[in-house]
Order: structure tokens, then C-alpha cells, then sequence
């Protein structure tokens, strides 16, 4: 598996649990209010998205929801992209690779899927970091919903703070960083 530019430690699990936005149950409620471009962290919000009709800008997925393989009809029914790549992330990491092809996809013009071996589930620390102001990364939040998270700098702000509990790299923010 490729170097960790970032490790979530287990003192710092707790504060990953609370959501960075409102939590919907309806994807046409959360995008109601969502930015562009949109973001998304998990197959199964990626797959609600694109039932609503909607392709994200940026999609990653590992094939799994809360540690289980995904069932085979959101598996075959995510929204297409124009770009696939494969990256590998342990759990409870960020992979260099990982950050460098969310950050590339995000500066793409057209939809970006990238599919980890591994987890991504931290991936929504670099997405909402790097991504532009009024973006909207939503992710999983589990047994609950999805998250909509709308980029502001106060988010950055927050997310910056989470960020600083994990075990990073020099390389992680300097991908990171706008």
C-alpha cells in the first residue's frame, strides 16, 4: 500500500464523528441548497445524487458502506464520469495518491470518479480543503443520512482544525493548501 500522508489517530476519533453540515435523508432536499461543484464521498450518496439526476464534479468510492461491500444495484447504478482512476488508501489513512488525484479531479473540467482500494472515507478532509468556496462535498454520515457540507471559509476553518488532529505530512497540506 502506498505512503500515508495523513493517519487518523485513535484519540482523535471522536471529533470526526460530528457532521460538517446538515444531515439529509432526501437528495433532492440537499441539493436544494448545494454549491458548485459538487463532491462526493462514499458510493451510496454518490448513488442518491445520481438517482436526483445529477452527476458529481468529483466522486470516491471503495465499493463499501460502513465497512460492507455495497449492494450490487448502487454498485452498477453510479453516475457516469468521463475519468476513472484507481488509487489505494488504508483505512484510516490518506494515501499521497489519493490527495494528488482529488485535488486533480476537482481542477478537472469534466466528472472525475476515483475508485480506492483501501477506504476513503477520510477524504472529505482534502475535498473540502482544497475545493472552491461555495463547493458542496457531501459524504455519509452513518446510521443518519448525508452530510451536505457547503465550502465556506469558516468550514475550511473547522476542517483545518480537524486536520490538525491527524498524524500528517509536510506533503499533505502543502497538497492541500489553495
Amino acid at each position: 500500500m502506498p505512503d500515508a500522508v495523513a493517519t487518523l489517530p485513535k484519540s482523535a476519533r471522536a471529533s470526526f464523528k460530528e457532521p460538517l453540515g446538515p444531515v439529509f435523508t432526501d437528495a433532492f432536499d440537499l441539493l436544494a441548497d448545494a454549491g458548485d461543484p459538487i463532491v462526493t464521498v462514499g458510493d451510496v450518496v454518490t448513488y442518491h445524487l445520481g438517482e436526483a439526476g445529477v452527476t458529481p464534479h468529483v466522486a470516491v468510492v471503495d465499493g463499501k458502506t460502513e465497512r460492507e461491500a455495497v449492494d450490487p444495484e448502487v454498485a452498477a447504478n453510479l453516475p457516469a464520469a468521463a475519468t476513472v482512476v484507481e488509487v489505494a488508501s488504508e483505512p484510516g489513512t490518506l494515501s499521497a495518491e489519493l490527495v494528488e488525484e482529488l485535488v486533480a479531479a476537482i481542477d478537472a473540467d469534466e466528472p472525475t470518479r476515483i475508485v480506492v482500494t483501501g477506504e476513503e472515507d477520510l477524504a472529505t478532509v482534502p475535498a473540502v480543503l482544497y475545493a472552491p468556496t461555495d463547493a458542496t462535498v457531501v459524504y455519509g454520515q452513518p446510521g443518519e443520512g448525508m452530510v451536505r457540507a457547503n465550502v465556506s471559509a469558516g468550514l475550511r476553518e473547522r476542517v483545518r482544525e480537524l486536520a490538525g488532529e491527524l498524524e500528517t505530512t509536510a506533503e499533505f497540506w502543502q497538497l492541500v493548501e489553495r
